[in-house]
């Protein structure tokens, strides 16, 4: 019941994981198609004192991260073990800690736009306008990604509890059939006679020996 609870939460924890690295991979795909656009806008010969486009490689950073959080929770729910299951859970809180620092910036701050320097790409701008017009779509998105975060934190938290799965030990060679013998043992077949010590005869032997004297006398 035990094995099958184990594998039920790794098959979970792989599926909510991958929404995180579905997120991750939107993100970098858009990333790119800004690029594409800002290059084909700047022409071969931008001028030297261009500004760099923070915001296209900002989103390539998150999207890239995103991705590694996810390959890395791949690993620690196929191997259930607790320490790939602790850093995966310390990834996601700390994603979690910068996503919820951006989100009080905005709401509090009210000239949050001017902590970031100037987009020449414009893009920054168009994603801006991008999220005021569809704000509620945005923010139950927001909500879902989140939640998807906060759940992948609860069924690791669960599978370490549950520890790795349990493993066959042997104590000895005879346990082992000829074909199930790990490669590294050597395994040498028992013998099948008993080889006896010429010098110290058995038991049995003595006891016949002396009843024959006895019945020669």
């Amino acid at each position: 019941m035990g094995r099958m609870a184990r594998s039920c939460l790794q098959s979970i924890l792989k599926i909510v994981n991958s929404g995180i690295g579905m997120v991750g991979i939107a993100m970098i795909l858009y990333s790119l198609w800004m690029f594409r656009a800002w290059q084909r806008t700047i022409g071969s010969n931008p001028p030297d004192d261009l500004p760099a486009p923070w915001f296209i490689y900002s989103f390539l950073g998150i999207g890239v991260t995103l991705c590694f959080v996810t390959c890395s929770g791949h690993i620690a729910a196929e191997t259930a073990n607790g320490c790939c299951l602790c850093f995966y859970m310390v990834f996601v809180f700390l994603l979690i800690m910068v996503e919820a620092a951006l989100t009080v910036d905005v709401v509090l701050n009210h000239k949050w736009e001017e902590d970031f320097p100037d987009d020449p790409t414009g893009n920054f701008s168009e994603f801006k306008e991008f999220v005021k017009e569809n704000f509620e779509i945005c923010k139950w998105i927001g909500v879902v990604v989140v939640s998807v975060q906060g759940l992948s934190i609860l069924l690791a938290m669960i599978l370490k509890a549950l520890g790795p799965h349990p493993e066959r030990y042997y104590e000895s060679d005879d346990d082992y059939t000829p074909d199930r013998v790990p490669l590294l043992k050597h395994y040498a077949p028992p013998p099948s006679f008993v080889v006896a010590d010429p010098l110290h005869p058995s038991k049995n032997d003595s006891w016949n020996f002396r009843i024959n004297s006895r019945g020669n006398r």
